[in-house]
């Protein structure tokens, strides 16, 4: 599988530089202190990563055509929609640890970054593996077609964070203390330098994603093989993730069925990458499937209300 890139060096590195002073920005300037995200604030930010993500839609659509332009809204939406999986978790992870609210901006913050890290280091090494071995394509369809069912069938299981081997691995490794100390992740008592529960958060944290990484890396190497394309579409999609959680974190028990659409949306794009040989399904048919799949599964959320009754909520109130 050829795989072609319109990044120059010169776009890597005006792209990496405009994300990092964004970065800096945010936590230097609007984030100094800590403080309780509210919803305005996070709405607000929520506008404006996706009015960047727009603009640089539209001048990948300028500059390099409209097949680009078209393969990153694309890849944008799916990695969009994949990152909404990552607020369930997140708010099972605030939840067990009993992170205070002034406190979560700083760990996804932190979260965000190593993410960032994790995903460049996913998508160069699966664009090289798509360049030199054609049959890997096979093998990332099947596990998001495997992730779609798994998820659709688990998708009322409670998940547990401390359950992850990655975390537990560092839970016995590192000395922590007990109680929370501010927005530090490391204290020195005695000492001795001790993690905080707030680091043991941010592992949490970044081990939820690095599982993540493995379905929605795979997911927009369906839409382009070019790492340009890739890496931006992720990016955008991932740094507008932390004021997607504050916006619907008191309101995901209303989109129950969103992780319904998510499934069958990863079903799809596995679909898509084992009959690439075969027939290659438009990128603007892929946008339309996609947008319904989700837009569909948050229609039915609202027309299908969650039960509280232990019900099965996919089952209409009135035949139920």
């Amino acid at each position: 599988m050829e795989v072609t890139s319109i990044g120059s060096p010169l776009l890597w590195g005006g792209f990496t530089a405009f994300i990092l002073a964004m970065l800096a920005l945010d936590l230097g300037v609007f984030h100094r202190t800590s403080h309780e995200v509210r919803f305005k604030e996070a709405l607000s930010w929520t506008f404006v990563w996706i009015a960047l993500a727009l603009a640089f839609n539209a001048g990948v659509y300028h500059w390099f055509g409209a097949q680009k332009g078209m393969e990153f809204l694309t890849g944008y939406v799916i990695e969009k929609a994949l990152s909404v999986d990552n607020v369930f978790v997140f708010l099972v992870i605030f939840s067990v640890f009993a992170v205070p609210a002034k406190y979560q901006h700083r760990v996804l913050f932190w979260g965000v970054l190593g993410a960032l890290v994790m995903r460049a280091i996913f998508i160069f090494a699966g664009a090289a593996l798509l360049q030199r071995f054609h049959w890997v394509i096979y093998i990332f369809g099947a596990l998001l077609v495997v992730t779609g069912i798994k998820l659709l069938v688990q998708r009322n299981e409670e998940v547990d964070p401390e359950k992850n081997p990655i975390f537990r691995f560092f839970k016995r490794v590192i000395p922590a203390t007990r109680d929370y100390h501010g927005a530090k992740f490391f204290v020195r008592e005695n000492g001795k330098l001790l993690a905080t529960p707030l680091f043991m958060v941010l592992v949490a944290v970044e081990a939820s994603d690095l599982v993540f990484a493995v379905d929605s890396i795979p997911a927009i190497f369906a839409v382009t093989s070019d790492p340009f394309i890739v890496y931006t579409s992720n990016v955008f999609a991932i740094l507008g993730l932390r004021a997607l959680y504050f916006c619907l974190a008191g309101v995901m028990e209303k989109f129950h069925l969103l992780k319904v659409g998510l499934a069958f949306v990863l079903v799809f794009v596995g679909t898509k990458m084992l009959i690439i040989d075969v027939y290659k399904i438009p990128i603007g048919l892929s946008l339309v499937i996609v947008t319904l799949l989700l837009a569909g599964s948050i229609v039915a959320s609202f027309v299908w209300p969650k039960r509280t009754d232990g019900a099965d909520p996919s089952v209409p109130l009135e035949s139920a």
